[in-house]
């Protein structure tokens, strides 16, 4: 008796065994990539650790470079003298604080829970950076970054980076040119701490001005460019106590 290929039951069953086999080679090949995607991942935020204190290969000017990936974690033992994590009132070494993920320490944060905060003491020519992760909300995903900051709470630089914001629009916030502008703000107004707004029409174009706590909006990018100062904001509130304790009058 012949197979009738027209009949609706063969098509949903057809379907759902391409489904079953398709998901079949993807789990393996997932897990099989498991160990690989976890090494991207590691060397990926040491990156991004490291540009922020200024640990990259950046020309003049123009682009973006970050340390290879061949190298990188030679280079973040170099450069990494200490990794803290602090839990409420207490503090304790971990070589391995730069795994945390933020995202869930924050929304425990918010539940009332303690949160595990990563912090990482970086040392270059002779200079000591403190460098914080920071986790934020874009105007369609995730933005998330690290900033370094010496005892002043004055701005070494930053790394910024983004799930899902528009490109040439939001997406910009991970643009050398944006990031740049950072450097030489301080956390601080007089002796409260502010924050640093990305600023729309705050006639700085050229962020010259380093003593207003603010930089110059991306065009077009209102939102993103809110939900980066809301991201500089909340983690000075997260890290406060931390701060407190490495700032000099």
């Amino acid at each position: 008796m012949a197979l009738n290929t027209e009949k609706n039951i063969y098509t949903v069953l057809f379907a759902a065994l391409m489904v079953i086999a398709v998901g079949s080679v993807l789990a393996f090949v997932a897990s099989g990539l498991s160990d690989k995607i976890a090494e991207n991942e590691r060397f990926e935020k040491q990156q991004n650790i490291l540009y922020a204190m200024g640990v990259n290969e950046n020309p003049n000017e123009g682009s973006v470079s970050f340390i290879p990936t061949t190298v990188v974690e030679a280079e973040f033992q170099k450069f990494i003298t200490e990794q803290w994590v602090i839990e409420g009132e207490d503090r304790s070494q971990n070589e391995e604080a730069y795994l945390i993920d933020l995202k869930k320490e924050i929304a425990a944060a918010k539940k009332g829970q303690t949160p595990r905060l990563p912090v990482f003491i970086g040392e270059k020519d002779g200079k000591k950076y403190h460098i914080l992760p920071m986790y934020g909300k874009g105007l369609w995903d995730a933005i998330w970054g690290f900033i370094a900051l010496d005892e002043n709470l004055i701005v070494q630089g930053v790394y910024f980076d983004h799930k899902a914001e528009t490109p040439g629009l939001g997406a910009n916030i991970k643009q050398r040119y944006f990031m740049d502008d950072f450097i030489g703000e301080s956390l601080m107004d007089g002796s409260r701490y502010s924050g640093i707004s990305v600023a729309k029409g705050n006639n700085d174009p050229l962020n010259e001005r380093k003593d207003d706590n603010a930089v110059d909006a991306l065009a077009g990018a209102t939102i993103t460019g809110n939900g980066v100062s809301a991201m500089i904001r909340e983690s000075v509130n997260l890290y406060k106590p931390y701060l407190e304790t490495i700032r000099e009058d």
